[in-house]
């Protein structure tokens, strides 16, 4: 009996020797290989995006095609920028007094009709807020083209004598504007000496403190940038000191209220050493003391 391998070959009937039709190890290596997903994402995105990347490489390379390219993309935004509904024609400011209003109007960099893409809102709002008076502001584009501005001005709590001259500060010790003349402020409080600025939270509690003083309270002076003296009228000084200084005046005010001490000839009432406070007497009223000592020794 012959193999059954023989048999099948001659039972064909169609010539010996044909070809096998699976394919070589080589051949099905390159198929699975062609069927992996990386290379037939590369085949199928890589191959055209490096083809089209090296024509526009070539396309570009000509300085004159590339600024064709610019102009058509500067004119298309241009396009799209200058639309009437994308363009700012007015600015409103809302909160601001008349003068600090016109500041704004004038450091704002914008040149009207604008388009909102070229408005750098932020860049806006930081140089209203560097203007003095100004606390806060906001800044958005309302509907129908208007940049508009929403101030809290600082409200001046103190006036500040200082070489350069008077100027009104906030609550704590921010400028807030230059003052030509006293009396266009008579209701605020008024500091002076080098440093007093800095202390202006402090200024503001002794002066809280001195309200039982009335009209009589002239001001703060800053004395050696480290402490405060009271200035009262008829020349009266009541010096603080450097630590605690509200509850000394304090102390001052209970003595006075019971005895009349600053209704008396006094001159300054020393309180810089807690434990030892001073009085010093008017040039008068010490000489009259020594007259009348002088008599009643004389009466002896």
């Amino acid at each position: 009996m012959q193999p059954l391998k023989g048999r099948l070959r001659r039972s064909g009937g169609g010539g010996e020797g044909r070809a096998d039709p699976a394919p070589s190890r080589l051949k099905y290596r390159l198929q699975r290989w062609m069927l992996t997903p990386g290379i037939r994402f590369g085949l199928r995105v890589g191959v055209p995006f490096c083809l089209i990347f090296a024509a526009g490489s070539a396309y570009l390379a000509d300085e004159s095609r590339r600024a064709a390219l610019q102009g058509l993309v500067s004119d298309a935004r241009a396009a799209i920028e200058e639309r009437p509904e994308f363009m700012v024609n007015v600015m409103a400011v809302d909160g601001a007094g008349l003068s600090v209003a016109q500041d704004i109007r004038v450091v704002v960099p914008a040149d009207f009709p604008v388009s909102s893409f070229d408005l750098d809102l932020e860049q806006i709002r930081d140089v209203i807020t560097g203007l003095d008076p100004v606390k806060t502001a906001s800044v958005r584009i309302r509907p129908g083209g208007i940049l508009q501005v929403d101030v809290e001005e600082r409200t001046p709590a103190l006036i500040w004598r200082s070489r350069e001259g008077l100027a009104l500060l906030d609550e704590n010790g921010i400028h807030v504007a230059e003052l030509g003349r006293r009396n266009l402020h008579p209701d605020l409080p008024l500091i002076a000496g080098k440093g007093a600025g800095q202390h202006a939270a402090q200024a503001l509690r002794l002066f809280a403190a001195a309200k039982p003083l009335g009209p009589r309270l002239r001001g703060l002076v800053r004395v050696g940038e480290r402490r405060w003296d009271v200035v009262l009228d008829r020349k009266q000084r009541i010096m603080l000191p450097a630590e605690q200084p509200v509850r000394a005046l304090e102390r001052v005010l209970a003595v006075s209220e019971v005895q009349d001490l600053l209704e008396r000839d006094v001159a300054a009432v020393d309180m810089r050493l807690a434990g030892r406070p001073t009085v010093r007497m008017t040039e008068n009223s010490v000489e009259n003391w020594w007259r009348i000592r002088q008599l009643n020794g004389g009466g002896q």
